[in-house]
């Protein structure tokens, strides 16, 4: 996961070296919008679109980024959460995944998720849905890492093990 701009955090599933690509476009374009310095940046949905026609466009140059990527970001009290695949698909949703988790979990997530859910509830419906995820691979990484987006910090809660 990686913090892109003032807005935005980005998490990603696939190839390293793929993501670390994204990331350098990502800083490049960033770092234009910074450059302006018209007191305006880049929000979560902006981001969100440029990742997509990026991933749409390496796919039509027959040399995909082999990454699945989840973008969310709050900005202007305004929360996005959007996924674009390595093939450019995207789409904006309450919860999204990526992976065996989006066959897997979203299901459990369409059941169980409502607005006022509590970040407790919350927690533990993720929980919920990696013990799923563990079931279907067994090799996988125990650990749970839950990024809170608040309007000016973030809070990184680590090593959520079972």
């Amino acid at each position: 996961m990686k913090p892109i701009g003032k807005h935005s955090l980005l998490g990603a599933s696939g190839e390293i070296s793929d993501f670390q690509e994204i990331l350098h476009y990502l800083d490049e374009l960033i770092l234009y919008d910074n450059m302006w310095d018209d007191g305006n940046s880049l929000g979560p949905k902006e981001v969100h679109n440029y990742l997509t026609r990026v991933m749409y466009n390496r796919r039509n140059k027959f040399n995909p980024l082999w990454n699945s990527l989840v973008l969310g970001g709050v900005k202007n009290g305004n929360k996005y959460l959007g996924t674009v695949s390595m093939i450019g698909v995207n789409f904006e949703d309450n919860h999204v995944a990526t992976g065996f988790g989006n066959h897997l979990a979203r299901p459990i997530l369409r059941q169980e998720w409502h607005e006022n859910l509590s970040f407790e509830d919350g927690v533990k419906l993720l929980e919920k849905c990696v013990h799923v995820l563990l079931y279907r691979d067994r090799s996988a990484v125990n650990k749970l890492q839950v990024h809170i987006f608040l309007y000016t910090c973030r809070l990184h809660l680590l090593d959520k093990s079972s």
